[in-house]
């Protein structure tokens, strides 16, 4: 279907829409789909991601009383305010393949979205509600105010002071939802489950502590209260969803004759990983190709050390090689020989078994996605926030070989060539826009990097006390010195050929 065969209808018009070639739309009454999830973070993956699978099991006829009320917390939710409110909740989800094609849905499990500084009571009022049974999260690595090497809260976070001091008027989603928790404790209403859909290991333990330590800031015995009544199920997610275009947008106008304001488009390849552990129940996930699982860990950990990781790798040292895009840097057999040799030599040793998956394929599947042209990734976007991701799903592999006297040499380049994007210009000369909550010690330390080659590890606050292992002290200046001398992509090819 096309433009030319269709007239371009406002998404809005739901009760208009039909199915057509490659379009899908809700096969459901959207009036009687009932809230039963609080989501903070609606951006491109929870659409793509968590938003889908409800849809789905929604056209199956199921989960009709699991629909989403969105929460938007920052200024930069102000659109998704207010094209989600133009559109009833509704929007475009394209997958695109490798060989061009594409399909697309209309996603209708989003039945509400607040942006919470224009409605601070209305979004309690929904947390409140015993209809909402679970709130989940996508606020990023960083979101979660805990120290990135001791993992404890940090009082000092934004927004922390006033939540703490009118907690009736909360700001952050920690002041939100434990504001939340004690009025339906104090009104008998039994505690929702809080599931994060972040890539943080361990990342409902991570939630736990990071709301109890908000908590116990503001009452004891609450976040006690809290510690042991409410469930934290750990989660692993998966989908490469890029930033959506201005083409993307023409896309849906053009093809599929729809006027969407903020239209998502993503991978083929989408995989959630769920702990099976609510109070009060939660949608059957299983029906539309959930993992609802006992344990996690192993699908986490090998999501975050091989597929988040291997982005870091090609993130950093393929900007500085003048690539722009992930699939170009994977089509270069520079990138992909070490993104491969990094996967199999040093990650998947510190793996433990992951029930049912053939790792080599999982490897394999991995440069393959990456190599979708049709995504059009960014490396930029990639190599946001590296010192919230870095530290979660790199530092633990070098960790785990320098403990176990294996092979670090991949792992250290990648840290080099960040150091190297670090100092904010290019091997062309051209500037880089560093986008990180620690932009400021991170370029001071790169700039002084090629007078005192350590200064960039010597970071604690990222990096613990790593640079003061020798035996990574000298795979690191040695790493940062073939950097400087011959430049990211000769690096890159120098460790993805030793052996």
């Amino acid at each position: 279907m096309t433009a030319e065969h269709v007239a371009v209808l406002p998404l809005g018009r739901a009760a208009a829409l039909v199915a057509a070639d490659g379009l899908e739309v809700p096969r459901y009454d959207r009036s009687a789909v009932r809230p039963g999830i609080v989501h903070f973070g609606v951006g491109g993956f929870h659409r793509a991601h968590q938003a889908m699978y409800l849809d789905s099991l929604m056209n199956d006829g199921l989960a009709h009383d699991w629909g989403i009320v969105g929460v938007g917390l920052l200024p930069a939710d102000e659109r998704m305010r207010d094209v989600l409110g133009a559109q009833d909740g509704l929007y475009t989800l394209v997958v695109k393949a490798a060989d061009g094609s594409t399909t697309a849905r209309v996603v209708g499990s989003i039945v509400r979205y607040l942006y919470a500084p224009d409605a601070p009571a209305a979004v309690l009022d929904a947390l409140v509600d015993p209809a909402v049974r679970i709130v989940t999260l996508t606020v990023t690595e960083g979101g979660y105010n805990v120290h990135r090497v001791t993992g404890e809260f940090d009082p000092d976070g934004p927004g922390i002071a006033h939540d703490l001091a009118a907690p009736a008027e909360p700001r952050t989603v920690f002041g939100f939802v434990v504001e939340a928790l004690a009025r339906r404790r104090a009104a008998g209403v039994e505690p929702f489950a809080v599931v994060s859909c972040d890539n943080v290991q361990g990342n409902g333990h991570v939630t736990r502590e990071a709301f109890t330590g908000f908590a116990r800031l503001r009452d004891p015995e609450l976040a006690g209260w809290i510690d042991g009544h409410v469930p934290f199920p750990n989660s692993m997610v998966d989908r490469i969803t890029p930033a959506t275009t201005v083409e993307d947008v023409a896309l849906v106008r053009e093809r599929y004759g729809i006027a969407d304001g903020w239209p998502v488009v993503c991978e083929p390849f989408t995989q959630w990983v769920l702990e099976d552990s609510f109070a009060l129940g939660r949608p059957p996930l299983e029906g539309a190709g959930v993992q609802v699982v006992d344990d996690v860990a192993p699908y986490e950990l090998m999501k975050l050390r091989l597929l988040n990781a291997s982005h870091q790798a090609l993130a950093h040292a393929g900007y500085l090689a003048g690539y722009r895009y992930v699939h170009e840097a994977t089509a270069d057999p520079a990138f992909s020989t070490f993104i491969r040799r990094y996967m199999r030599e040093e990650a998947v040793p510190s793996l433990q078994p992951v029930p049912g998956v053939d790792l080599d394929a999982y490897v394999e599947g991995l440069v393959e996605r990456f190599a979708n042209p049709e995504i059009r990734d960014t490396l930029a976007r990639v190599a946001v926030d590296a010192s919230e991701r870095i530290p979660k799903f790199l530092l633990p592999v070098i960790r785990f070989q320098l403990a176990a006297g294996g092979p670090i040499e991949c792992g250290v380049a990648v840290l080099a060539c960040w150091a190297r994007y670090a100092e904010g210009v290019d091997e062309a000369g051209e500037p880089i826009e560093i986008v990180d909550p620690a932009r400021d010690a991170l370029t001071a330390a790169a700039r002084r990097q090629r007078a005192e080659p350590l200064a960039f590890v010597q970071n604690r606050d990222v990096f613990g006390d790593l640079a003061e292992d020798p035996r990574f002290a000298a795979a690191y200046e040695r790493a940062l010195s073939a950097v400087q001398e011959h430049g990211a992509r000769a690096t890159v090819e120098i460790f993805a050929r030793e052996r």
